[in-house]
């Protein structure tokens, strides 16, 4: 037990710069409270000594800020790093070396209507090993993210994401893609890799090229009309080019 209890300080000491040592974050961080909580509620509820379980991490959440449901599953050295508002679902599932930021819901989407059939049946997500969530981030639903899989602050996500994949925006996109690390390199708030590219960003910027190119184009005519004083005779473009020609085969054109 002290053993598991060291482990788990010396990873909040790894992935938080500003931690001290080991008796500062045990006296000092509500990650490491709710988590101690969270170990014995979770054995009080698969014991069938349900209300208390709740009851026990209901005081938790009061003093931290932080609401996880006793029946949700949870490895080892999971870090909530602040901590305030983060809500962890009844059926969540989370893997080892997990970190995750302020404001993050791991949720269910079915509606609150025929509750009787929902229960005992997987409505949050679960999430793999090595993963991070920005703050502020929803994941919602049954669905799987994948080992070393970031999601950047606030995106809501709503679809499996694979490993390794970084996913930003409401409704998430990928945003990077690299193959799984041996080693995992922990990134804070989720945040993409510096040579990540968005792919929405490139086909904004393949537009703003294009519309460039023809604007010069465009001025090109007009400094010729300026000059001639005439009319600069345009060749049709290949599409008017080939409109023409189907009117003439259906015999339509004149």
């Amino acid at each position: 037990m002290l053993r598991r209890l060291c482990e788990e300080l010396d990873s909040v000491i790894a992935r938080d710069p500003a931690a001290g040592g080991r008796l500062s974050v045990l006296l000092l961080y509500p990650s490491v409270h709710v988590l101690l909580a969270y170990r014995l509620a979770n054995r009080l509820w698969k014991w069938r000594m349900r209300t208390m379980a709740r009851l026990l991490m209901q005081v938790a959440r009061w003093l931290t800020g932080i609401e996880i449901h006793p029946g949700a599953t949870i490895g080892r050295r999971f870090f909530i790093d602040h901590g305030m508002g983060v809500v962890i679902g009844e059926t969540a599932e989370i893997g080892n070396d997990v970190t995750f930021y302020h404001g993050v819901t791991l949720g269910g989407v079915l509606p609150s209507v025929d509750t009787d059939s929902q229960r005992c049946a997987k409505r949050h997500p679960t999430i793999s090993d090595d993963v991070i969530i920005g703050a502020g981030a929803q994941v919602l639903g049954p669905i799987t993210v994948g080992r070393c899989a970031r999601i950047g602050a606030n995106s809501v996500v709503v679809k499996d994401v694979a490993d390794s994949v970084t996913v930003t925006g409401i409704p998430a996109r990928p945003v990077a893609s690299k193959k799984p690390e041996k080693t995992p390199t922990f990134r804070a708030y989720g945040t993409a890799a510096e040579s990540s590219v968005d792919t929405r960003e490139l086909a904004i910027q393949g537009l703003l090229n294009e519309v460039q190119s023809l604007r010069s184009r465009l001025n090109v005519l007009e400094e010729g009309l300026g000059k001639k004083g005439d009319v600069v005779d345009i060749p049709p473009s290949d599409h008017v080019k080939a409109e023409a020609k189907a009117k003439a085969d259906d015999g339509t054109s004149c």
